[in-house]
């Protein structure tokens, strides 16, 4: 029997961009209440809520510093309880991230825990330094008089593992005398997984927020918790040392623990963001009969245009998207399918083309999320087919990696216009950017000064002009959110791949001997596809029948149309009506 959360669609919310509502530039809580009958009339059944806690924001709120809190920039806890209850009544379900690798370093268990005699100690990973091969770190420290004096730290960091944001992951406190591990920024300590009361809080968190009728949640970086060793890892150009990290049997135990003492108790589902996942480890964390989270994130499709790491971008190749893709429907009994998110550039301008064949593509890529096994999740904007940023300097980019990153870049040398070119294709502030309302003003965000900079296209691309537009990108999204919710082969039916190629992605989905076809063309020029044909794909995979059973009835077009005449059109998306479909 289908889950509640297996039949709705999933909208994530990046609260600081969504709508501010008092003039700060900042988006906040009675923002989002604003805009609760558009999401509802839009067909969303669940909303993603990203980090409202209060935090100072070195990570954008992945840096907390108060589980049970909200900061005062998004409103009051009041406000949050309303936003609960309003949802509810609009039969909407609320879920919000869940972030415990780590804290922030302003958090009272961190600042508590600098002292070596605290009781907080052990909550996180502190270690002195040692003599060895690793690259002296130089600390500030304070003269006597008061002045400001630099020099080197009489021991190396502990080990020689490195950050996800393209850093050194050990930071020295002088307070402290030693050191402390971050895998991400040097303002979010990792929790310290082998100290029981680390598990005994993050239960009670749990607890807190299920007690006032949240759903569930979404599980940051959640398969690297547990540090099997603090050991040298083995030299890699990103992330060495990861190998005593991910996805360890610690953190196995860490998911089952949680699942069978506090998320059974709920009428919940969790989401994982994994990292590094592979079909069988990403089977595992979300393999029901573990019982560890109920669907996870995994990354695959999303670094398929690129080189080994998000900076080095490769032209994008539609035949490597949907080989990633189907490999994952085969593989996971129940997906958490996206094509963008808070982390991830804008879909249209990555994987369609967002100048000639702007709405075009942003349609297909709406056909291709929502006719895919499992559940879909979208981003904010993607509605609309907001598009990446058009910024032209550093200055204006917010995210603490896109920073790190640039950093790096120089000091390896990289030539500023190819840094630039990095981080304008992958900078997480591609997302962030606010949405775009309407054609006034900083596109209806804020009557302020916005936190992040507004794309300019905002004159065009805005949520008023799509709302009562057929034709927008917005209405579409609208229609295909209906008929996924109205056909039992969309929710439920078996997903089998047909063609994959360069251009070209076509599958089946069926149940129950019913069919329906859904072919996308990921280029620019018509691609002619024989009609009661397809030929196999090079990797010979096929079931060609439903094509052949089918009388070219169009179920849905993004170009409008009814019947198919073997022909797509440059970014055409198609669902086909096949007729019984067997082996």
């Amino acid at each position: 029997m289908a889950k509640w959360w297996q039949e709705r669609l999933i909208y994530q919310i990046y609260p600081r961009s969504f709508q501010d509502t008092n003039g700060d530039g900042i988006g906040d809580i009675p923002g989002i209440l604003m805009h609760l009958d558009e999401l509802k009339e839009l067909g969303v059944g669940i909303i993603w809520l990203s980090p409202v806690y209060p935090s100072p924001n070195a990570d954008n709120g992945y840096d907390i510093s108060d589980y049970r809190g909200i900061h005062p920039e998004y409103g009051t806890m009041s406000d949050m309880e309303l936003l609960i209850s309003e949802a509810e009544k609009r039969d909407i379900k609320i879920i919000m991230d869940l972030v415990i690798n780590h804290t922030s370093d302003e958090h009272p268990w961190f600042q508590q825990s600098r002292d070596k005699s605290s009781p907080y100690r052990d909550y996180y990973i502190w270690r002195p330094g040692k003599q060895g091969n690793s690259k002296r770190s130089k600390e500030a420290i304070s003269s006597p008089l008061g002045s400001s004096s630099s020099r080197e730290v009489s021991k190396y960091p502990p080990n020689n593992w490195t950050s996800f944001f393209g850093e050194d992951c050990w930071e020295y406190d002088e307070k402290s005398g030693e050191y402390y591990l971050h895998l991400f920024a040097k303002k979010q300590p990792d929790l310290n997984w082998h100290n029981p009361k680390v598990l005994e809080e993050i239960k009670s968190i749990m607890r807190f927020w299920l007690d006032k009728g949240i759903a569930g949640f979404r599980c940051d970086v959640i398969n690297i918790l547990y540090k099997t060793s603090l050991d040298d890892g083995v030299k890699r150009l990103a992330l060495t040392g990861i190998e005593h990290y991910l996805s360890q049997e610690g953190t196995h135990e860490i998911l089952r623990t949680l699942r069978r003492e506090v998320l059974d108790h709920y009428d919940c589902f969790t989401v994982g963001e994994t990292v590094f996942v592979t079909p069988q480890s990403g089977k595992e964390l979300c393999d029901e009969g573990r019982r560890e989270l109920n669907m996870i994130f995994s990354f695959e499709h999303m670094e398929t245009d690129q080189f080994y790491v998000k900076w080095f971008k490769r032209r994008f190749h539609a035949g490597r998207l949907a080989e990633a893709i189907a490999r994952w429907q085969g593989a996971l009994d129940w997906n958490a399918n996206y094509l963008e998110n808070h982390d991830q550039p804008r879909s249209v301008s990555r994987f369609g083309n967002d100048s000639h064949y702007w709405a075009e593509s942003a349609k297909l890529l709406c056909i291709l999320l929502l006719t895919l096994r499992g559940t879909p999740f979208m981003f904010q904007g993607q509605e609309i087919g907001m598009t990446n940023f058009d910024f032209t300097g550093m200055d204006q980019i917010q995210d603490v990696e896109s920073h790190n990153i640039y950093r790096l870049a120089k000091k390896l040398l990289i030539p500023a216009g190819i840094r630039w070119r990095m981080i304008r294709a992958s900078s997480r502030d591609n997302a962030r950017t606010p949405v775009q309302w309407n054609d006034s003003p900083n596109a209806g965000f804020t009557t302020g000064v916005p936190w992040l900079g507004i794309n300019r296209n905002y004159t065009h691309i805005n949520m008023a002009s799509q709302m009562k537009e057929p034709g927008s990108i917005r209405s579409f999204y609208k229609s295909m959110i209906a008929l996924r919710a109205n056909s039992d082969i969309l929710k439920h039916g078996s997903f089998k791949p047909l063609v994959i190629k360069k251009q070209l992605f076509i599958y089946e989905r069926e149940l129950d001997g019913q069919s329906l076809l859904i072919a996308l063309n990921f280029s620019g020029r018509t691609r002619k596809i024989p009609r009661g044909l397809i030929e196999d794909d090079r990797n010979n995979v096929g079931n060609t029948s439903a094509v052949v059973k089918n009388d070219g009835r169009i179920i849905k077009s993004n170009y409008h149309r009814k019947v198919f005449d073997g022909l797509l059109q440059p970014y055409e998306a198609l669902i086909l009506k096949g007729g019984p479909s067997h082996d």
